[in-house]
């Protein structure tokens, strides 16, 4: 999860791409870390690791990453869905968790 977030924050799409699931790779199909000149810069600002459950070779990492793009901050909350195959991990597929209401 972590060298993920590092290669979001240096824009290595490519790393992102490896790390991604064979099962759940279609999905990454036009995503890139990378950003054009018309989209506005992605600025990563933190990751805080909220929960991590491991059983065998599943994960689940729930996180909450900060940035910034076009000078608003914004916070992504994630939890993902990992599997490790012949010793490395791969990402499978996240989902967002609804916002607390009072």
């Amino acid at each position: 999860m972590r060298s993920r977030y590092s290669a979001y924050v240096v824009g290595d799409a490519s790393y992102i791409a490896a790390t991604w699931h064979s099962s759940t790779r279609d999905a990454c199909e036009g995503h890139s870390a990378d950003q054009s000149p018309t989209v506005p810069t992605t600025q990563w600002i933190s990751l805080t690791i909220l929960n991590t459950d491991r059983v065998g070779e599943r994960a689940i990492v729930e996180f909450v990453a900060r940035y910034k793009t076009g000078g608003r901050a914004h916070r992504l909350h994630e939890i993902s869905r990992f599997v490790r195959e012949h010793g490395r991990w791969f990402y499978v597929d996240g989902s967002f968790p609804l916002p607390e209401t009072s």
